[in-house]
């Protein structure tokens, strides 16, 4: 198969380049007899995959590489030379592009409007409503029993009981002008889940490794993982890459990287990103840190500073010479308590290393994705006006780097993820050679509301009604 092919996003797609089992070839396998994983309709009952169909040839395993044929490290996307990535934090799919009009957003009611609505536990409705500022509180929870209580058993009406009624808010494209101007651009992916039904650094550490190692929350593991991470790839197949980071570098959620020069080595301050962009001297990987303070969008930030950094590193990347051989993809680390209508399918789990459950831990395992966040590609190659319905998570990240550079997957999760190439067409003249004009992005100094008002009465009396 051509790796250069731009591949079409209808539902008789072609299994993902070098992917051994797509999702369609493993129903056909469970249909035949296996006990396995039905992946169809997101959120109702699944099996979970036997023992025996994880380690068979459909699946395909650890260390196995996307084309078998040639030598791991080989090129195979010489069009694109420079992968950058972006990950924002905490926001769900309908929390920021729920109202965009792309993609599976807010389902709609006659009148127009977002029709969601959650249970308060109190014998009222809580209706999904617009933020009264760009300010956000505390009344959102993220850990992996607000996850699962959310999930509340594929029905997704356990938002509001898990946190509160802050979690119905979203946030209009005029709150947001360059993101929504960016995902109204470029491809968006509306089935890009977070990688566990947890928070950030077990996320994160999906983005790095493919696996949590077990951990379903911020605690810091006292080991790597056995294959190591992508930076530990990178460096071992000779792939240039930094993290450009604000205040801090994230691959630090393993700590037994900081003491490893050949790694940290490569964490340079954002300033560097901004010099690099604009001389033509980015690595072949790039990741993008923002203020994790100010900038990230976690909340209780104003969502404007975020708005402000995304639009600054996208023009910074699509203003310098490397522009036209390179492929950014920006998404967020998980979905930060905020409702999203769709509820996760099931996943092929990492590895056989189950999750580390404190006294108190509803049950679970990783054989589930997280809630949906905002995702999407920014490239001269990116499909106009396309809209991504394929199941990724951050995984999906490494799928993508290890398909280009024939590199081993680190866990049954890479090895099985989709990559973003649907979102881009290599075949036809680059549609965004010349980048379009986008929206400019917030001035949080002229629009901070809420310094002077607060932010607001949340959520507003119009939104809660009786059941």
């Amino acid at each position: 198969m051509d790796h250069r092919a731009g591949r079409a996003d209808t539902g008789h797609e072609a299994p993902p380049v070098g992917a051994a089992l797509s999702r369609r070839a493993l129903l056909g396998a469970t249909a035949a007899g296996a006990a396995g994983l039905v992946l169809g309709r997101p959120g109702r009952a699944t099996h979970r995959l036997s023992p025996s169909l994880l380690a068979s040839a459909a699946v395909r395993q650890p260390g196995s590489l996307p084309n078998p044929s040639v030598r791991p490290g080989t090129e195979h996307l010489p069009e694109i030379q420079n992968i950058v990535v972006v990950m924002m934090e905490n926001h769900s799919f309908d929390n920021l592009l729920g109202t965009l009009g792309r993609g599976d957003g807010f389902p709609r009611g006659h009148d127009g409007r977002p029709s969601s609505s959650c249970p308060d536990g109190q014998g009222n409705l809580v209706h999904a409503y617009p933020m009264p500022s760009d300010y956000q509180t505390d009344g959102v929870g993220n850990d992996w029993n607000t996850g699962h209580r959310s999930y509340d058993n594929g029905t997704n009406q356990g938002f509001v009981m898990a946190s509160s009624g802050e979690t119905m808010g979203y946030f209009t494209p005029g709150d947001m002008p360059f993101t929504s101007g960016l995902a109204s651009t470029f491809p968006i992916a509306d089935r890009w889940f977070c990688s566990v039904l947890a928070q950030t650094d077990p996320n994160r550490r999906y983005l790095f490794s493919g696996t949590s190692l077990g951990l379903i929350d911020d605690s810091l593991p006292s080991e790597l993982p056995p294959n190591g991470t992508i930076f530990d790839t990178f460096n071992r197949y000779r792939i240039s890459w930094k993290d450009y980071y604000s205040d801090n570098p994230s691959p630090l959620v393993y700590i037994g990287l900081a003491g490893q020069p050949s790694i940290t080595d490569k964490f340079v301050k954002m300033e560097e990103f901004y010099r690099d962009a604009a001389a033509g001297t980015l690595p072949q990987f790039s990741l993008l840190e923002p203020n994790y303070t100010v900038q990230s969008e976690e909340n209780p930030q104003n969502v404007q500073f975020g708005d402000q950094y995304l639009a600054e590193v996208v023009n910074a990347v699509m203003q310098g010479p490397q522009w036209p051989k390179t492929l950014m993809i920006w998404t967020y680390d998980e979905w930060g308590g905020w409702y999203d209508h769709v509820p996760p399918p099931a996943a092929i789990p990492p590895d056989d290393v189950p999750p580390d459950l404190p006294s108190g831990s509803l049950p679970g395992a990783f054989d589930r994705y997280g809630f949906r966040v905002p995702a999407g590609v920014i490239s001269p190659y990116a499909r106009p006006d396309f809209v991504s319905h394929r199941v990724y998570d951050h995984t999906s990240i490494l799928k993508t780097v290890e398909t280009k550079w024939n590199l081993p997957a680190l866990t049954r999760r890479d090895a099985n993820a989709t990559d973003v190439l649907a979102m881009i067409d290599l075949r036809s003249q680059p549609a965004f050679l010349k980048p379009p004009r986008l929206p400019a992005p917030a001035n949080p100094a002229l629009t901070y509301r809420c310094l002077a008002t607060g932010p607001g009465q949340i959520p507003p009396p119009s939104a809660v009604t009786p059941a």
